[in-house]
């Protein structure tokens, strides 16, 4: 059974065309890892994406891209298969996108019923995080994650 999530929309602090190069190359998010504090084995090129955190692999892979408008993004190795799209629209102010994310997963029922409030709460905080760091303020991190 698919299941559909879409995160909140946020006004992030960079024009389309901006956000979207950043996100555009999976090797960017392979740097974001912060180092010594998550341990992940972590390897990526410009279309996917694999990291193994405590045994668990998933991997992504770039299944399209819409300059400057979205890009999708396909479950290549992992347990749930998902696709993801990132959204990047102009927004009504200046210097600004609407960014936002849909997530499609195929979980069965129980699955649905234990993670389901998660992903939802998860979409949510990413794009909060990232409106946080488009305009200088430190996104909040996990309890676990602080040093």
């Amino acid at each position: 059974m698919t299941a559909h999530y879409t995160s909140k929309h946020g006004q992030v602090a960079r024009r389309p065309e901006e956000l979207y190069m950043a996100f555009t190359d999976l090797r960017n998010f392979a740097q974001m890892v912060p180092q010594g504090q998550v341990k992940a084995e972590i390897t990526a090129d410009y279309d996917s994406l694999t990291a193994t955190v405590q045994g668990f692999r998933i991997g992504v892979r770039v299944d399209e891209r819409q300059p400057y408008r979205l890009i999708r993004i396909g479950s290549s190795e992992s347990p749930v298969e998902f696709v993801g799209v990132l959204h990047f629209e102009p927004s009504p102010l200046p210097d600004r996108t609407d960014f936002w994310i849909d997530l499609d997963a195929n979980l069965n029922f129980m699955m649905k019923t234990m993670l389901g409030s998660k992903l939802q709460e998860a979409l949510d905080k990413m794009v909060e995080g990232l409106v946080d760091a488009s305009e200088g303020r430190m996104p909040q991190m996990p309890e676990n994650l602080k040093g």
